[in-house]
């Protein structure tokens, strides 16, 4: 193979692979958003198809005012619609991902408002894994650090 050749082939498969790590942080920002918006809808089973719970799934929440949470992972799945978000909005930003194969983590920060106006801010942390084809969550740690009075 001369040169120009090998060359051009390196340059095509390093843009394959990069478009093909795009598309997936893009499918995974997007099982996110969906995650966040049927919370707040209320939507339990479209909440329950973003997840999958493992043996290992842990949610651990910690709150403002310095309590923590260890919620069991089935919650996510399990939902009462009336323990779920009651309307309004997230705005997620600042995601950094590493996708390895089938697993990934993401780190983002999330503004929520609520249906009253009210915000509040978290540092998140998901865990995701492709299962069938499809990005799931299997786990989250979220920490919310400042809310508005």
């Amino acid at each position: 193979m001369n040169y120009k050749t090998l060359l051009y082939t390196l340059i095509a498969v390093t843009l394959i692979a990069c478009n093909q790590k795009s598309d997936e942080s893009e499918n995974i920002k997007k099982l996110l958003e969906k995650e966040s918006a049927t919370w707040r809808a209320g939507d339990g089973k479209g909440h329950a198809e973003c997840w999958h719970i493992q043996p290992y799934s842990r949610i651990l929440v910690s709150t403002a005012d310095g309590h923590t949470f260890d919620i069991p992972a089935i919650a996510m799945t399990n939902t009462d619609p009336k323990s779920m978000g009651n309307g309004g909005y997230a705005i997620n930003t600042n995601y950094k991902m590493n996708i390895t194969g089938n697993n990934a983590w993401v780190s983002h920060d999330e503004v929520s408002t609520a249906k009253n106006g009210k915000r509040s801010y978290s540092h998140e942390i998901r865990l995701v894994e492709k299962i069938k084809g499809e990005w799931k969550l299997v786990g989250q740690s979220i920490h919310v650090y400042k809310s508005e009075r």
